[in-house]
C-alpha cells in the first residue's frame, strides 16, 4: 500500500542511526516523564471501545467554517496570522512568508479511504486553492500529520519540507523530490534560502510509524519558526515533560504557540497533553497567543468532541491566558485577537443528521491497527 510510505535506507538511515536519540532500533523518548501523567490503573482503549465507546464524539451538526481566501488577499497588518483549517493544520502567515503546518487534507486519518477515522467535515478551503507557500512543515509520520493524498497533491510543486528525521523516506516515496525535503534531528535548524527564516526543531515526547512493524522508526518533533520580528512554537504531538523550558530557555519566547489539545487519555498522559496539560506546557514556554490544535476534526480518542474546548475556556478565564479559538477557516492575527467566544456550542443545538447509509458508514479499521492512531 504506497499510503504507508518507506523505510530510510543508504545515507539516510546512516544520518539517523548517528542521532543521540537512536536506541538501536528505532528512536526513542530522552526527557523523564512524571509518574502522574500516565494513569496506572487506565486501561488502553481496546478496539470496541473505539468503535462503540464514549458519548458525543462527533458533532451533531456542521462546525461553521469561512473562507479564508479573501483574507489571505489582505497582508496581515501585525506580520504575524495563523488561519485554522482543521486538525493540525494551520496556515503560518509570517512576516510575508506562509508556512503550512502538518497538512491533512485527506477523508481520512487512515492508510485508506474505506477505513479509519473520518474528518468530520472537508476542509474550509481545498487545497487547489490554496495561495502559494513558502514553507510546508511535518511534524512525524502519523496519518493525522502526514496525509498521502495531501502530500502527493503538494509534491506537484516547488514548496520546501522540513520535517523529523527519516520522515523524508515517506515524502520522497509520496512524490516530493528529493533537493526539496530537509531532515531535523532535534535541535537542528533550517534557513530558509530566500528568505529570513529559521526552522528549529525541538523536543517533544510521542511516538511514531504508519504500520505494524515501523514503530519510533522515525523522529517526531515539535518546531519552532522565528523571524526577526516574529516566533511561532508548533508542538506537533507530544505529553508534557521538561521539554517546553528547556525550548524557552534555548530559543527565547514566543508570539504565538499552538499546542495539541484533543485525542487525550488517561492512559496516554505520556504522549499527548490534553488541555490541562497544554496549559502547563504554555507556561513553561514563557506564555504568548495559545491557538489550540488537534481537535474539532477527527473522532481520535473517546472524550467528546469538544470537551477540550470547554476545558480551555474554562480554564483560559481563570488564568488569565489569551487563547484564540478561531472557527475553521477564519484568519486572526494574535497581536488583535478578540476574546474566545464558544461557537462550537451551537453545532450540537441541531438535530442530528440521518445514519448514512450502509455503503457510506464507516468501516472498522483492521484489528491490527496500531493503537493509537496519533
Amino acid at each position: 500500500m504506497k499510503s504507508l510510505g518507506k523505510k530510510a535506507s543508504g545515507d539516510r538511515l546512516e544520518r539517523m542511526r548517528a542521532s543521540p536519540l537512536w536506541a538501536g532500533n528505532g528512536f526513542r523518548n530522552l526527557y523523564p516523564i512524571p509518574p502522574e501523567l500516565r494513569d496506572p490503573a487506565a486501561r488502553m482503549p481496546s478496539l470496541g471501545d473505539f468503535l462503540c465507546g464514549g458519548e458525543r464524539r462527533v458533532p451533531q451538526g456542521p462546525l461553521p467554517a469561512l473562507d479564508p481566501r479573501e483574507a489571505w488577499g489582505r497582508p496581515a497588518g501585525s506580520g504575524l496570522r495563523a488561519t485554522w483549517l482543521g486538525h493540525s493544520t494551520v496556515l503560518l502567515e509570517i512576516d510575508g512568508l506562509r508556512v503550512l503546518t502538518d497538512p491533512v487534507w485527506g477523508p481520512r486519518a487512515s492508510p485508506t479511504r474505506l477505513a479509519g477515522p473520518k474528518r468530520f467535515q472537508p476542509a474550509p478551503v481545498r487545497l487547489k486553492n490554496m495561495p502559494p507557500l513558502d514553507l510546508v512543515l511535518v511534524s512525524h509520520d502519523h496519518y493525522d500529520h502526514l496525509d498521502y493524498p495531501t502530500i502527493r497533491e503538494l509534491a506537484k510543486t516547488d514548496v520546501p519540507f522540513v520535517t523529523s528525521l527519516g520522515v523524508g523516506a515517506h515524502l520522497e516515496a509520496f512524490g516530493v523530490a528529493p533537493q526539496r525535503i530537509t531532515e531535523l534531528d532535534w535541535w537542528e535548524s533550517y534557513h530558509h534560502p530566500n528568505a529570513d527564516l529559521t526552522v528549529t526543531a525541538t523536543p517533544s515526547q510521542h511516538f511514531s510509524g504508519r504500520g505494524l512493524k515501523d514503530r519510533n522508526a522515525t523522529l517526531w518533533s515539535s518546531l519552532a519558526i522565528r523571524t526577526p520580528r516574529h516566533s511561532v512554537f508548533f508542538s506537533g504531538d507530544t505529553g508534557l515533560s521538561g521539554q517546553f523550558a528547556e525550548i524557552r530557555q534555548r530559543l527565547g519566547g514566543f508570539d504565538l504557540v499552538m499546542l495539541e489539545v484533543g485525542a487525550f487519555h488517561p492512559a496516554w498522559g505520556d504522549i499527548h497533553l490534553g488541555p490541562d496539560n497544554a496549559l502547563k506546557a504554555l507556561e513553561l514556554l514563557g506564555g504568548g497567543a495559545f491557538l489550540p490544535v488537534h481537535w474539532g476534526t477527527f473522532n481520535l480518542a473517546m472524550h467528546a468532541w469538544d470537551e477540550p474546548a470547554e476545558t480551555l475556556l474554562a480554564q483560559s478565564e481563570r488564568q488569565n491566558v489569551q487563547l484564540m479559538m478561531p472557527r475553521l477557516g477564519e484568519a486572526m492575527e494574535p497581536a488583535h485577537a478578540e476574546r474566545a467566544a464558544p461557537w462550537w456550542r451551537e453545532v450540537d443545538s441541531v438535530p442530528a443528521p440521518p445514519a448514512p447509509a450502509a455503503e457510506e458508514a464507516d468501516a472498522p479499521l483492521p484489528k491490527s491497527m496500531p493503537w493509537p492512531l496519533d
